[in-house]
Order: structure tokens, then sequence, then C-alpha cells
């Protein structure tokens, strides 16, 4: 049976994890968060820990977005093929974000690439960035993960030759060195590999959106090469805030892909330690 799903609904929808996004930190974060200031060796790492937790206990309290930079915002949308729409679902989520940037409020970040012109709404030529997946059903999962630019600019990619594959490991902690303290860690760490140039950064940033303790889709093999990574990462000493310490990152998430036989995409998400994300289901009973 098709469920027809109202227009207002997804507007609203939107608005409502938008806010939830911006002003309260999902539960794994801020338990990974907790677990790392009480590890925390360095007494500056320590109190920069608090700081945040502090910093996220506030936003919740006052409905508040928990950082200045409220991010670009990408969305992933589980759009089930018996739910019944009579709009166009990407006007909805449009209109949603141009509300719930006056209504939260956000800051304005949609700017013309050449142009630098802010379209002041967060809209804009393919902004919010959005992106479908077809799953069986009437329903219509929606998530937000609005991305600042301060850990978006340390991302990066690169295209390895097949023999190479002993050389991502290396990729993924140079990147994390040369981002030092801009990302604001402790930061998580999204990589992608396998696909096409543009998979393996889709993969990466969706990486991101994976649990921090509770991961059903990692086989074991993949664990331990994660728990390793992340090992190594915290081992380089930048820490909270880059100020020296033992958590530089608090996990490490692989994505991978079928690619190529002469190609060896990786790409490397990285995300600041306000991993921010929320998601509403609507249609079927909901």
């Amino acid at each position: 049976m098709n469920h027809k799903i109202a227009k207002d609904a997804v507007v609203n929808a939107t608005i409502d994890i938008l806010t939830k996004a911006e002003t309260q930190l999902p539960s794994d974060v801020i338990y990974a968060l907790k677990q790392a200031q009480m590890r925390e060796t360095s007494q500056i790492a320590k109190a920069q820990l608090s700081a945040i937790l502090k910093n996220i206990e506030i936003a919740k309290e006052h409905s508040i977005p928990m950082c200045q930079d409220t991010g670009i915002l990408v969305f992933f949308v589980e759009l089930g093929r018996d739910a019944h729409l009579d709009f166009k679902l990407e006007d909805a989520i449009i209109e949603g974000v141009r509300r719930a940037t006056e209504t939260i409020p956000l800051r304005p970040n949609a700017v013309d690439s050449l142009t630098r012109k802010n379209t002041g709404n967060n809209t804009g030529i393919g902004l919010p960035d959005i992106k479908y997946e077809l799953v069986d059903g009437d329903k219509i999962t929606i998530t937000v993960a609005p991305k600042g630019a301060g850990s978006e600019n340390m991302s990066a990619i690169t295209m390895l030759n097949p023999t190479e594959v002993d050389s991502i490991r290396n990729f993924i902690l140079t990147t994390v060195l040369n981002a030092g303290g801009m990302p604001c860690p402790p930061i998580i760490v999204g990589v992608g590999i396998g696909g096409s140039f543009d998979k393996a950064a889709r993969l990466a940033k969706s990486a991101l959106l994976l649990d921090i303790e509770n991961n059903p889709e990692k086989m074991d093999e993949r664990d331990e090469l994660e728990r390793d990574i992340l090992n190594d990462i915290n081992s380089l000493g930048i820490g909270p805030m880059g100020l020296g310490g033992d958590t530089t990152a608090l996990a490490v998430h692989i994505k991978t892909a079928h690619c190529h036989t002469a190609s060896l995409p990786v790409a490397v998400n990285i995300q600041c330690w306000a991993n921010r994300h929320a998601s509403i289901t609507l249609g079927g009973d909901e």
C-alpha cells in the first residue's frame, strides 16, 4: 500500500532535524568525549575536553548551535520505492533549510564559488547537498549532517596505484598530521577506499555517520585496521584543539567499494569533535 507524504511534513521534518543536529550532539559522540576526558594524562587536554563537554551541555540546554560555524548542509535521503509524493522532495528540503536558517538561527554559509556572493539562506546551486538512495518500503528517512569548513578543508583524496595498498595507512596518517589542530580535534576520521574518484569521497563522508561504539557494518579485519590506525593517529600527540594530548581522534571509520583493476582511490574526510547529525523517518505507520 502506498502512503502519501505531505510536503509540509517534509519541510517541518527538515527544520526539526536541523534544530536537533545543530544543538544536540549524538550520544555516542558525547560518550566518546567523556571517555577521552577521563583517559587524558595531559591537564591541558583535560581542560579542553571539559570545555567542549560544557559547550555541548549549554547548547542543548538553551537550544542554540554548539558551534558558530553551522556548516553547509548535507542530506542523506533513503527513499522508499512505494512512498507516494505529489511534490518535488528537493524543493521541500530546500524550503526547510531556508526556514531553519532564520528560526534556529543558522549562519548563512552558502556562497557562489567564484563571486563569493552569499545567498543568505544556506541554499544555492548544489546546496544543500542531497544524496538519494532507493530502498524497499513506503517510508522516507532523512538524515542531515552539517559540515563545517574547518574540518572539511583538511580532508584529502588521492589516486594510488593498485600496487600501493600498503600506502593507504600512511596517506591517512599524513592527512591527519598535516591537518594538525585546524579541524578542532579530537576528530572523527572517515575513510573511503575504492569505487571511483567521487565514490571514494562519498564513502568517506557517509562513514562519519557510523556509530563510534557500535558499528555492525564493519568486518573483523576492518575493525582491527581501524583500531590500529586510530592508535597511530593518537600517538601523533596533536591532542584536543591541537594543544597536545593523548586524544587526537575519537574514531576511524572505513568504508570500501570495488574499484577498477588499474585504480585505487582513497579519500579521507575529517570531522571535528562536533560530529553533528540527526535523522527522521516519515511515512508508513509513522
